[in-house]
């Protein structure tokens, strides 16, 4: 069987460097930090002080008052982002057959706020008390759920979970499914509001969260020596496929072509990484492998790029192993760098990234990077963004539990 060709033809994002894309984009090139004090709850007590929060977001603009009630943020932030990706794609959905129309949407968590609340009301009020909307609050699935409801999408709709590689298994997910006729169109990417008590809580706990509470905006930076964990995040980002000649016979803006997938896991430990890259090795090579792309076209990798100890060091062997002598051709960064880590978020936003990356011929920088490990030798783009006529770039998401996953995607010829 042929596959078929899958274009990106939406994007739309909330992230702590602006309410949609363009904003985003702009804040990313531009260098600039969302990292700062928390203010979603009061922090005495915590051990790590600061995230990068959205700034402004009002679920409001977005949902009427009385549905806004019956969502946690981290829908909230996937229909933003979902309305402005529809928006951007320019299809008429009354001239469409929606039943051919998929959703797959990501999140590592879900509705960790509701679950934090209603454990409240419970411990202080009893059960009698609990909201009849807990659980569609709550559950993973809802923002795909929701999505399809407010759009119309009829065809495959589901969510992903593997932590902070879920947005990026919905896009490949989605991709397949266009690949191979299940779908003409979908709505992807994933989002994350873990910026809790709970959420920060638990992640001081496992000791994965920087501590440099003196100085937010450089505490996250990937590839440095002197990091010490990863800056909580939140948000979401979405990305509408289409099938390639479908985009092309319309006369679609086409931001990039998806070409390629890996999936693997480490079967090693629930939260550290092979220490030999193993698992992100087959999935970057496995990707590569199905875009049919040689290692030498490759020009860009937005990294996973925690800014913890284990991940950048792994990451960076793992593109030495599978790139050889080229990995000193590549640019690599973090947009985690500058957004922090939106867990299940994280992979749609960096896929964003690289489409804009391949499309406008700009890589943004890797900021905070001071003084680089000796074992993250590689070109990191860091300080400044940089011009870059790249053709191929791969996307890499790792998560919690092993999950490893690369996309691929390649510049549309003008």
């Amino acid at each position: 069987m042929t596959k078929r060709r899958v274009a990106i033809t939406g994007l739309g994002a909330v992230t702590p460097l602006g309410l949609d894309m363009e904003t985003t984009w702009d804040a990313l090139l531009a260098g600039t930090s969302g990292a700062g004090p928390i203010t979603h709850f009061d922090t005495t007590d915590f051990t790590t002080k600061f995230a990068c929060e959205l700034k402004g977001f009002d679920a409001e603009n977005y949902v009427d008052k009385v549905e806004a009630r019956k969502l946690d943020p981290f829908t909230h932030y996937m229909l933003a982002a979902g309305d402005e990706a529809m928006r951007d794609c320019g299809l008429d959905r009354g001239k469409i057959d929606l039943t051919r129309f998929g959703c797959i949407l990501g999140t590592g968590i879900g509705g960790i706020l509701e679950l934090e609340l209603t454990a409240k009301v419970l411990e202080d009020r009893g059960p009698r008390r609990i909201s009849p909307f807990f659980i569609t609050k709550m559950i993973c699935n809802s923002s795909a759920g929701y999505a399809a409801i407010r759009y119309g999408l009829r065809g495959t709709s589901f969510a992903t979970v593997s932590a902070c590689a879920s947005a990026s298994h919905a896009i490949g997910m989605s991709m397949r499914a266009i690949q191979y006729g299940d779908a003409d169109f979908a709505l992807t990417g994933g989002s994350e509001a873990a910026v809790t008590r709970v959420g920060i809580g638990a992640f001081c706990a496992n000791r994965a969260l920087s501590a440099r509470n003196d100085d937010p905006k450089t505490a996250s930076r990937p590839f440095d020596r002197d990091r010490d964990g990863f800056v909580m995040g939140e948000g979401g980002a979405a990305l509408v496929l289409e099938e390639y000649e479908h985009a092309r016979k319309r006369g679609a803006k086409i931001y990039a072509e998806l070409l390629g997938f890996g999936s693997t896991d480490d079967a090693y430990h629930i939260t550290a990484p092979n220490e030999q890259g193993d698992g992100l090795i087959r999935a970057v090579r496995t990707a590569l492998a199905d875009a049919k792309v040689a290692l030498e076209a490759v020009d860009y990798v937005n990294a996973h790029g925690t800014s913890t100890q284990l991940n950048d060091k792994i990451e960076t062997h793992a593109l030495k192993q599978v790139f050889g002598n080229h990995v000193r051709k590549l640019a690599v960064n973090s947009t985690k760098s500058m957004v922090g880590h939106m867990l299940g978020g994280a992979g749609a936003i960096e896929a964003a990234v690289c489409a804009l990356t391949l499309m406008r011929g700009q890589v943004h920088p890797t900021i905070n990077l001071q003084n680089p490990d000796p074992a993250c030798d590689l070109d990191y783009v860091p300080g400044a963004a940089r011009d870059l006529r790249a053709r191929f770039c791969i996307s890499n998401s790792l998560g919690f539990g092993g999950h490893n996953t690369c996309l691929v995607l390649a510049k549309i010829d003008s």
